[in-house]
């Protein structure tokens, strides 16, 4: 273990040299993207010429992050079976976009998941609360992916953590501010591909030293470290916080931002369809792998040299690539983890700065009324405010275990995004009033239980006791966005938007206007 303590956090020739390659090639993808990224169609849909399978590729990308690859494998090296909550909760929110959610989005909006909750409302006070959900989701997002990245860079090139996270933000904007979502898609597909060779060769070569059969490896985890990490409990206890945080992973997939967003690059809900058909192929095969790469840490590397590199767990995957295939590999393997949250960053970053121009200065602060070039424009102002913030986050919670954050991402985006969307589209008395009143109810809840939950009041602001007991807040936040949607409806009736709704109703299922 001496050579291998010693190789991994000193400046690695081979990771270095992967590293600048990606870079160098997706920079080029951006050159030709920015060619054809004028229009306000071009830049946040990619002209809507994305094939399905591109699309679920790209979507497999958006979604195989840094808190997947990264943070899951640390968590079942440190906790065992537990972290499997978290790959099978990011798995069974799929079926549920690909039948409630992909056909109506394509149809019925444009750029933004908003377009399709302000389709027969008042646009608005729904854009203003819609743009508040998106980019809370989008900020608690970045966070996970920022302070990934910043791990990773400091060990790839030994430089400091702040400073690798600001080469990040910066490499970051360059492909969103010049490729807008051509840039963005081909970047991920890139990634995806590269993710998914990567770690089925790690997952082949841990394997291998196990005679081909997972069992054997489980058995040697129990060996080395006794019954309690093949049984649940070791990581959430308490039923009721386990239940919220499957809650969050499940409903939260159909609020995210950045994935609702690539529903729009795609000519049509057939191909939006299938695009989820292969993302959640592809996202299934590689959470599988995340498990076998966490126990494979556990049995090869030890949890001890994990958490000594970090105590997140973060780096258990680069270490297994280590020990399993040596310092080519982990240079191989830490470049592509990079990609991974570079692209997820690119991703984050476009769908908030269409919140920025789209929703809240084109239809709010406009009326509905700014040229397409003045949208490009504003668009690429919120690219490089983002940019910044993400910059700003990932060093403030350095040290934060990746896939937790994420899981607090996906609690807002269920609470604030997802009861608002799913009522729009299928309850004809739905208000105006209604919608915000759920946006708002969702995400000042998710948020403000996550602030007083052990998450944020005990292990950030070092408090002795929280005042909230569960870590994750949906259990609660999410019905109470859905019920506060149907009492605003029912308060506050809206008999235009019942009017429109049958209109609606055919577009949504014939396709018939859809740009």
């Amino acid at each position: 273990m001496t050579d291998f303590t010693s190789t991994l956090g000193k400046p690695n020739a081979v990771s270095i040299g992967f590293f600048f390659l990606f870079v160098a090639a997706t920079l080029v993808i951006t050159y030709f993207a920015a060619k054809k990224s004028k229009s306000a169609s071009q830049f946040y849909a990619a002209g809507r010429s994305v094939t399905g399978l591109q699309n679920g590729l790209a979507l497999a990308g958006d979604y195989m992050s840094a808190a997947s690859f990264l943070g899951i494998a640390g968590l079942v090296s440190l906790k065992g079976y537990d972290g499997l909550i978290y790959s099978i909760g990011f798995l069974v929110g799929w079926p549920i976009v690909m039948f409630l959610i992909a056909e109506p989005l394509r149809n019925l909006g444009k750029y933004t998941f908003a377009d399709v909750v302000a389709y027969r409302l008042s646009q608005k006070p729904i854009r203003v609360a819609a743009s508040c959900g998106s980019l809370m989701t989008v900020a608690f997002y970045l966070i996970a992916q920022m302070v990934g990245s910043g791990s990773l860079v400091q060990l790839m090139f030994g430089l400091p953590y702040e400073a690798a996270v600001v080469v990040v933000g910066a490499i970051m904007i360059a492909y969103v501010l010049f490729g807008g979502m051509l840039a963005t898609t081909w970047v991920q597909i890139i990634k995806a591909v590269l993710l998914l060779g990567g770690a089925s060769v790690i997952v082949f070569l841990v394997l291998f030293k196990f005679g081909f059969d997972p069992s054997n490896l489980f058995a040697a985890a129990v060996d080395k470290y006794g019954d309690k990490v093949l049984a649940p409990g070791g990581m959430v206890a308490n039923p009721w916080d386990a239940l919220s945080l499957g809650i969050a992973l499940m409903f939260g997939t159909a609020g995210l931002p950045h994935i609702l967003m690539r529903f729009y690059t795609v000519p049509d809900a057939k191909a939006a369809r299938k695009s989820v058909f292969y993302a959640t192929g592809f996202i299934s095969y590689f959470y599988i792998l995340t498990f076998i790469i966490g126990f494979g840490a556990m049995v090869i590397v030890g949890q001890d040299v994990v958490t000594t590199f970090d105590k997140g767990g973060n780096m258990a995957a680069l270490l297994l690539a280590e020990v399993t295939g040596g310092t080519m590999f982990l240079g191989f393997i830490a470049a592509v983890a990079f990609a991974t949250i570079l692209a997820v960053v690119a991703g984050l970053t476009l769908a908030g700065a269409s919140t920025f121009s789209h929703d809240l200065y084109v239809n709010v602060f406009k009326s509905g009324k700014a040229t397409e070039e003045d949208e490009v424009k504003m668009a690429k102002r919120g690219t490089i405010f983002l940019g910044i913030l993400a910059v700003v986050l990932g060093i403030a919670f350095k040290g934060q275990n990746v896939a937790f954050m994420v899981g607090l991402a996906f609690a807002i985006a269920a609470s604030a995004n997802f009861p608002a969307l799913l009522l729009s589209i299928l309850w004809r008395r739905f208000s105006t009033f209604g919608a915000t009143l759920s946006i708002y109810t969702g995400s000042v809840l998710a948020v403000g239980l996550i602030i007083i939950s052990p998450t944020v009041w005990v292990d950030v602001l070092g408090n002795a006791q929280a005042i909230f007991p569960w870590k994750n807040p949906a259990l609660i936040s999410l019905p109470a966005a859905f019920f506060a949607g149907w009492l605003g409806s029912v308060l506050r009736p809206e008999p235009d938007a019942e009017e429109k709704y049958e209109q609606q109703k055919i577009r949504n299922y014939l396709g018939m206007g859809a740009e």
